[in-house]
């Protein structure tokens, strides 16, 4: 796929294809020792999902004061992380598998150094826009038992990517994942976590923000505070 900056994106042919490995659902359930409720553990479904503009039919999330919502309605991550995962983390290597970070779509071919926000997909029939990466929280060390898998994530930006969905439909393993429109070639997934993780946005970064297409609403109201706007 060859990219026009900031406009629309033409299928050249010679790119490798990115698609849907599986699609993974869960219910609110128990988690870790003191059983805290969460939609963490998910398991994949056969045949195609709807999806709606909170997410995957089936899909739950226990706390939706910071899960869940239009902003990170699905949540997309990289199969290609898990091998440097099970390598970083070899006692868990286990539970580092499609799935295993609480995805609902595991991505062959797409990392988050060749994500943007902004980024428009189609999957399916559905339609989704790059929104925000994943900020993990404590459930995420309750699911491994360990608290170093957090500030792993932090650290090394593996953190995946959550979708706004802006046309419902349906999406199933193997969909292809094509890429409509990139407005933001120069806000890769990867260097906005990096930026996060270190706090180094600066004035201008802020600035930009502020005005993103396709930036969570959340970030975006960040951004203007930070401008004074």
């Amino acid at each position: 796929m060859s990219t026009l900056p900031g406009t629309s994106v033409t299928d050249s042919g010679s790119a490798p294809k990115a698609f849907v490995s599986a699609v993974h659902i869960g219910r609110a359930r128990p988690l870790g020792p003191d059983g805290v409720l969460s939609g963490f553990v998910k398991s994949p479904v056969d045949g195609p999902v709807r999806v709606t503009s909170i997410g995957l039919e089936g899909d739950e999330q226990a706390d939706l004061r910071v899960h869940g919502g239009a902003d990170k309605a699905v949540y997309g991550y990289a199969v290609s992380n898990y091998p440097t995962w099970r390598d970083d983390f070899p006692t868990h290597s286990a539970l580092f598998v499609a799935g295993g970070v609480g995805e609902n779509l595991p991505i062959e071919g797409l990392n988050e150094q060749t994500v943007c926000l902004g980024d428009r997909h189609s999957i399916g029939t559905a339609v989704l826009v790059v929104c925000q990466h994943r900020q993990p929280c404590y459930k995420f060390a309750l699911h491994f038992n360990d608290r170093r898998v957090v500030q792993a994530m932090v650290k090394n930006g593996r953190s995946g990517w959550y979708y706004r969905v802006i046309q419902e439909g349906s999406v199933q393993a193997g969909d292809e994942v094509r890429l409509l429109e990139r407005p933001n070639p120069q806000w890769t997934v990867a260097r906005f976590a990096a930026m996060q993780a270190r706090h180094s946005f600066t004035t201008q970064d802020w600035t930009q923000l502020a005005a993103l297409t396709g930036l969570a609403e959340s970030w975006r109201t960040k951004a203007r505070e930070h401008c004074g706007l």
